[in-house]
């Protein structure tokens, strides 16, 4: 079992930044995928960033490339979201996840484990 706990969400204005962190327990944080996905009220949950735990690759939604910005540090068994530049619409809850994903890094479903989430706010 694997437990993912983020935090660092809050309210920020708009062109602010913020850095969230996933730790998750376990000793098995490098064969995961781990992802950030987020969930806007009445909005399906969708994908932001996943990177690779063996080749340390980055995947980016559209929508936050160039201005997010996903690393782990492996021997924290943490994973971060860098997110700069916010926009309103950026509001949602935004969830860690993890799993051992090979294709399909953006499909929530391919992911085994989540987070409680952390809410980010932005206003403009």
């Amino acid at each position: 079992q694997v437990q993912l706990v983020e935090s660092g969400g809050g309210l920020v204005q708009a062109g602010d930044s913020l850095r969230l962190s996933c730790a998750a327990s376990g000793r098995t944080f490098t064969s995961f995928t781990m992802g950030w996905f987020r969930q806007a009220p009445g909005k399906e949950r969708e994908f932001v960033a996943a990177i690779s735990g063996s080749t340390g690759y980055a995947y980016y939604a559209d929508s936050v490339k160039g201005r997010f910005t996903i690393s782990r540090d492996n021997a924290k068994n943490t994973v971060y979201l860098q997110m700069n530049s916010l926009k309103p619409e950026d509001t949602a809850a935004y969830y860690c996840a993890a799993g051992y994903v090979r294709i399909r890094y953006y499909s929530p479903e391919m992911y085994n484990y989540w987070g409680q989430g952390t809410q980010v706010t932005v206003s403009s």
